[in-house]
């Protein structure tokens, strides 16, 4: 059997560098694609002559020839806001699957909204929110929640130290904090609208206690987990201390090992009035993390093991605690996953 082709959009970039070496060190063949075709060069020189397809947002038959030559295309480059419609749009008009790490509310509904029938229509499956934040935390509420019924409440926490923002991230982190049309869930429906942000204290287990948090922050969760969690009430927390790290806004260019030294705790609270469970990943290293959940997304793709045609979230996609199981075996996080109480 041949080696699938999975397409990496913004491959030159931090996210992109780790998802394209991990997919090659799996023995996938590797399309390096972005929108700087001398960068893309040279980083093909370093990953042994991987295949490069230099293409813009704005060159939509350059896109689709890109998604046609490949089995599974991983969107790396974001904010999503600007560069997601254009990426998935040309998967499903090529017929490839397609993975994406956005983190923003707006474009994960879109695609649920819009991209739910050219994906079966194309018979691809397309998976978005793929990332750290959002993703791990849609991961975590679906394995806490599995069987569970009559939730009233779940909440995703994440505290983070040490996060080194790249210059998409901080384009993406400006976004969504300037969003005054925000997505809520609550009363089991979504809401969009200003929000105030409050203080918050989030309990997370030893050895890290409770610790206060910005909530809500607009994270996809609002969006993805009401799918497969029927539940009340969604909301998505951050430590507040995460963002007076000044470093954190000032770091574009730091190198990789700097980089690489995030330290994160996620948690995911399912309550009930009769009781509540909780999952949580504890690990270093976010990006690496976020990398390795799209690549584990994409074999599964291109080895014929999604959910079928369709648009899907994280938990939606792929049974949640064994898909963090796999990502806990590469030594991204030690899980935890706590019986109900």
């Amino acid at each position: 059997m041949s080696p699938p082709h999975i397409a990496v959009y913004g491959a030159t970039g931090h996210t992109g560098r780790l998802v394209a070496a991990d997919l090659r060190d799996r023995g996938a063949e590797v399309i390096l694609a972005g929108r700087d075709g001398n960068a893309l060069k040279a980083m093909s020189e370093e990953l042994s002559g991987a295949l490069v397809h230099e293409a813009a947002l704005d060159e939509p038959a350059s896109l689709r020839d890109l998604a046609g030559s490949a089995d599974v295309l991983i969107h790396c480059a974001g904010p999503f806001t600007d560069t997601g419609r254009a990426l998935a749009t040309a998967a499903a008009q090529a017929g490839c699957h397609y993975v994406d790490h956005a983190l923003e509310q707006h474009h994960t509904k879109w695609m649920f909204d819009t991209m739910g029938r050219p994906a079966r229509e194309a018979g691809i499956t397309m998976v978005t929110a793929m990332s750290f934040y959002g993703g791990l935390g849609d991961l975590l509420a679906g394995a806490a929640a599995a069987g569970m019924t009559g939730v009233d409440r779940v909440i995703t926490a994440y505290s983070v130290t040490g996060w080194r923002l790249t210059t998409g991230a901080r384009k993406t982190a400006e976004l969504l904090f300037a969003d005054t049309r925000r997505i809520t869930y609550t009363d089991g429906a979504e809401h969009v609208g200003y929000v105030e942000p409050r203080n918050a204290v989030f309990p997370f287990p030893p050895p890290l206690g409770p610790r206060t948090m910005i909530a809500p922050v607009p994270f996809p969760e609002v969006v993805t987990v009401p799918r497969h969690v029927a539940a009340r009430q969604v909301e998505a927390q951050l430590t507040a201390h995460t963002f007076e790290e000044e470093q954190a806004f000032t770091s574009e260019h730091v190198d990789a090992a700097t980089r690489a030294g995030s330290h994160f705790t996620v948690a995911a609270q399912v309550i009930t009035p009769d009781g509540n469970r909780a999952g949580q990943a504890r690990g270093h290293d976010l990006w690496r993390m976020s990398a390795l959940a799209s690549v584990e997304a994409a074999v599964r793709l291109a080895g014929g093991r999604g959910p079928g045609p369709g648009v899907f979230g994280p938990a939606e996609a792929f049974p949640a605690e064994p898909f963090l199981r796999d990502l806990e075996r590469l030594g991204l996080f030690r899980l935890t996953l706590q019986e109900e109480r």
